[in-house]
């Protein structure tokens, strides 16, 4: 049985390695994160939470994962 390449991205600065085409949506479901994430930068550009089924994760690229915080 043949082995599936993986490729190796960042998510808030910590290495990990996913299946090819892997979307954010899904990435953040596998995190257990998708539902507290407010806003998600691919290498330092912002991607709308519309596209986040439709954005393939490559090689290399680097996710911010940010979460909004209330407070006073």
């Amino acid at each position: 049985m043949k082995r599936e390449n993986l490729i190796k991205i960042k998510i808030n600065g910590i290495e990990k390695k996913i299946k090819p085409n892997t979307t954010i949506q899904t990435l953040l479901k596998e995190l257990e994160i998708l539902d507290k994430t407010m806003a998600i930068a691919v290498n330092m550009q912002i991607v709308k939470k519309e596209n986040w089924d439709k954005y393939i994760l490559k090689e290399g690229d680097k996710i911010e994962a940010l979460n909004f915080v209330g407070g006073g």
